[in-house]
């Protein structure tokens, strides 16, 4: 492994670690693609087919801020529909095919919910954590979840949420994004990103490259 790939040991102490989902756990953009694509079709939305690359170019923002981002041109109208009925259609899509896991993410929670409460923060419409947990049997790993459908609100926000009604008095997050990286800063969190996922961020805390060397990173005494 090159230096540049090596995890930086930093983190310990913690007491529990906090997952984004999307492009950290799991990659669900192909029925998310096929849901919005659905929408489009069954309303005569014209605009062009939309592709999973799309989906994972927005990936870790609220819904809503997604569909503007990719359809941009639609009239506000549009938008608003797309983005209220995209939401269940993902959500139908993706527990009736699940997502890809990454490799190692089975093992590695198991692993690391014998040692830290495990808990989820995500920007994701209301309901898609409860899929993600019904569709791979990981909800006993789980302590607590939260995300932008259920509250409409930011993502440092949520992590706040999580981290005081659990008490938690040091907790890591795990994201991939930038959002994730500014949601840690905002509540004084160390980050960890995950490289192998979506989103490109700056000097976090610690830098993976797989949910391997996340396990290793999080259990090393």
């Amino acid at each position: 492994m090159s230096d540049s790939s090596r995890p930086q040991y930093a983190l310990h102490p913690i007491d529990s670690v906090v997952f984004d989902l999307d492009g950290t756990l799991w990659d669900t953009c192909e029925p998310c693609a096929q849901g919005w694509n659905n929408v489009i079709a069954k309303h005569q939305i014209d605009f062009r087919k939309i592709t999973a690359d799309d989906v994972r170019g927005v990936a870790g923002k609220p819904h809503e801020l997604c569909v503007r981002e990719v359809c941009v041109g639609l009239p506000e109208h549009q938008i608003k529909l797309l983005s209220d009925e995209s939401e269940k259609e993902d959500n139908r899509l993706i527990a009736e095919r699940g997502g890809v896991l990454y490799p190692g993410v089975p093992e590695g929670l198991a692993a690391l919910a014998t040692r830290y409460p495990l808990f989820i923060v995500s920007n994701c419409q209301a309901g898609y954590i409860e899929i993600f947990m019904a569709s791979t049997g990981f909800a006993p790993l789980f302590r607590d979840h939260e995300c932008w459908g259920n509250t409409g609100r930011s993502k440092a926000e949520n992590l706040r949420a999580v981290i005081d009604r659990n008490d938690l008095r040091a907790p890591v997050f795990v994201g991939d994004t930038p959002g994730d990286q500014a949601a840690a800063l905002a509540n004084d969190v160390p980050f960890v990103f995950a490289r192998y996922g979506f989103g490109r961020c700056q000097e976090p805390r610690a830098t993976v490259d797989s949910f391997q060397q996340l396990r290793d990173l999080l259990l090393v005494r």
